[in-house]
């Protein structure tokens, strides 16, 4: 047997172990993108081989929890791809204004830039007073660290940078206060956010939305589990409702592709049919 089929069986039996042992699933999880993550968690624990890896695994919760965060893919900035901001506000936001109060998604949201992101610009388009943002992620420790709006304040030429680039319509010093080394943001931008624990792979249906935003995350689901992501995310959307994937997912070859018509082509926005 070659040593990459004794990998992959390898790889197998950790993430069944994973699963029965703390309903964490990552069995549909790309194979490419799921070996680097537990080769790096090989090298916390200091083992050669996957095999040494699994009881480790098993019999340390801490262990657990602190390789918990290597599957999950929490770096982002805000205004990540300030086009795609551009493209919310001239054509996302008028549409959902149509709506007389909204309720956004943010699926995945990790450490909660785009989530912040999201509040400055509905605040900008005079409309966050109508809205509620939920944003979810697997990781207690991302979530929790998303729900602080605490940042390195050496990030902040990146984020005001991108911030202009999309199209803002302030300082964006406006929205945060230095701190030593770290930028808090202002308190003001959480009034309408609820942060919560939700795993897109094994929870179920965020009812009645009119908005998901789920980017650079299904790239690392395989196509069985990117096929049930967004069958999800289709039950979640009220008919009319918006999926905003990003430039780097799509829907094109999906099983729910003819239940949305396409919005923004480049920015891969979606909008669910009304008759189904």
């Amino acid at each position: 047997m070659k040593n990459h089929d004794l990998e992959d069986i390898e790889l197998a039996l950790l993430l069944e172990a994973i699963y029965q042992r703390y309903g964490h699933d990552f069995r549909h999880y790309a194979k490419a993108s799921i070996k680097r993550r537990v080769r790096k968690i090989m090298g916390l624990a200091a083992v050669q081989n996957i095999s040494q890896l699994i009881p480790r695994l098993m019999h340390d919760e801490a262990f657990f929890s602190e390789a918990l965060g290597e599957f999950s893919v929490p770096v982002s900035e805000m205004f990540r791809d300030p086009a795609f901001f551009k493209a919310m506000r001239t054509s996302v936001i008028p549409y959902l204004k149509t709506y007389p109060y909204v309720k956004i998604w943010i699926a995945g949201c990790a450490s909660g830039e785009e989530v912040f992101s999201t509040a400055v610009i509905l605040e900008e388009e005079g409309f966050y007073d109508r809205a509620t943002i939920f944003a979810t992620d697997f990781n207690s420790e991302v979530l929790k660290r998303a729900s602080e709006g605490l940042y390195p304040l050496d990030k902040m030429r990146d984020f005001t940078a991108n911030y202009q680039a999309a199209g803002g319509r302030r300082s964006f010093s406006d929205y945060y206060h230095a701190n030593y080394d770290s930028a808090i943001l202002d308190k003001s931008l959480t009034r309408n956010i609820t942060f919560a624990g939700h795993n897109l792979v094994t929870d179920g249906v965020f009812s009645e939305m009119h908005l998901i935003l789920c980017r650079n995350v299904m790239i690392y689901f395989d196509k069985i589990l990117q096929d049930r992501v967004l069958k999800l995310f289709l039950d979640s959307l009220i008919p009319g409702g918006v999926l905003a994937l990003g430039s780097k997912e799509t829907l094109h070859f999906a099983a729910v592709m003819d239940k949305f018509q396409v919005m923004d082509q480049t920015w891969k926005i979606y909008r669910k049919n009304i008759l189904g």
